[in-house]
């Protein structure tokens, strides 16, 4: 009985929805909560767990062990456990607690260049991020995606 108990909540588990916070293989959390999506008052609710840092330390750093499960755990920490956005004005957090404003398609935008398909400014910034991962452009944008998919072609 206890066997099917465990069976039962690793398959849970391994089908749990998850969110990436950075741009690194494997920098997801746990997606606990979903409320309002494509609203005023879109919120996404997460935690980071054991098994979101065994997966970091596998995908990315290529071996697991205590201290780079631990090390990855206290990451997790300085993570807010929400993400919001209104999805009619574009403003959103994410779950590093960064303001941005998603525009909607960038006319710019060409596939074969180096634009952006949309346009995703941080509050208090004028001109829009570009693209790269260093700007966070691609972690923006998929945690914009999940609060508001409607505004995202």
């Amino acid at each position: 009985m206890i066997l099917i108990a465990a069976l039962l909540a690793m398959t849970t588990m391994a089908a749990a929805e998850t969110i990436y916070y950075g741009s690194r293989a494997g920098m997801v959390v746990t997606v606990v909560k979903k409320s309002n999506l494509n609203s005023t008052h879109a919120k996404i609710t997460t935690i980071h767990t054991r098994e979101n840092a065994i997966q970091f330390c596998r995908e990315y750093i290529q071996k697991v062990t205590k201290k780079c499960i631990a090390d990855n755990l206290a990451e997790g920490k300085e993570l807010k456990t929400e993400i919001s956005a209104n999805c009619k004005t574009g403003k959103f957090t994410t779950l590093y607690g960064q303001g941005y404003q998603f525009r909607g398609p960038n006319p710019d935008y060409d596939p074969t260049g180096i634009s952006t398909e949309y346009l995703i400014f941080q509050i208090g910034e004028v001109e829009p991020l570009d693209g790269s991962m260093a700007s966070g452009y691609p972690v923006a944008l998929e945690q914009f995606k999940a609060l508001c998919p409607k505004r995202v072609d």
